[in-house]
């Protein structure tokens, strides 16, 4: 199990719900963190609760369905030299559930892939050859297990396509010391969730963000926080391992 301790990580909506438990969590492993949300303010309360752990942080804004916005976010996380080491790439929206799924609007998939997709890719573009440079970087994807659900077309088609373009990398990274891998935190009472979902925001944790920690060179693999409900992060780690 590698430390994170000193390492700095970048997530994506850090503000609320599963990014905000995400970075707690990394804070109290001692990892810097880049905290995103579409408005600074958003994150201010996320951003003095992990500095009293200790860390360095600061704040970055994007709305992430807007892809010069993304670039202006990533530029900024450059011209104050952070080097990220570990990305997790937390935000994403559920545009609607459709009943009469055949009058689905062309919206719903464009905006989906907007903030579930494109983003993601251009995040993941631009900061993981460097961490290739460096010899070590991690990579989370957040994905979803809906299925069977045309109700949902457009959410589940972004995530079908983020789940393609992650396993495709990863097959480019054997032996470059980055691993990319995949977390599905469950349906969880959260902003995006809502309230009728059976499983609590915390019982994403550790497994939304054992793929940070992992050491074993595995890439393409998908973490289902499930699987990892109320273990410690050092058997969450050596579970992981074997997946």
């Amino acid at each position: 199990m590698i430390s994170v301790k000193g390492k700095w990580a970048l997530i994506t909506g850090a503000s609320r719900g599963i990014g905000y438990l995400t970075a707690q969590f990394m804070a109290e492993q001692g990892c810097n963190l880049v905290l995103h949300s579409r408005d600074l303010a958003h994150s201010e309360k996320i951003l003095e609760e992990v500095k009293a752990l200790g860390v360095e942080a600061y704040c970055v804004q994007a709305e992430l369905a807007n892809h010069d916005e993304v670039v202006a976010m990533l530029d900024e996380i450059e011209s104050k030299g952070t080097a990220v080491d570990i990305v997790c790439n937390n935000a994403a929206v559920q545009i609607a559930y459709r009943s009469d799924w055949w009058q689905t609007p062309v919206e719903d998939f464009d905006m989906s892939f907007r903030i579930n997709f494109n983003a993601v890719a251009t995040i993941c573009y631009r900061l993981m050859p460097p961490m290739i440079e460096r010899g070590f970087g991690r990579v989370i994807n957040t994905t979803s297990g809906i299925k069977n659900q045309p109700e949902q077309a457009g959410y589940s088609a972004s995530k079908a396509a983020l789940d393609k373009f992650t396993t495709d990398l990863a097959t480019k990274l054997d032996g470059t010391g980055v691993l990319i891998n995949l977390t599905d935190p469950g349906w969880c009472r959260t902003d995006l969730g809502g309230p009728q979902a059976p499983n609590a925001p915390e019982s994403s944790i550790p497994g939304v963000a054992v793929g940070a920690f992992v050491d074993d060179g595995k890439n393409g693999r998908f973490l289902n926080a499930a699987d990892f409900a109320d273990m410690s992060l050092e058997d969450a780690v050596k579970k992981a391992a074997t997946l």
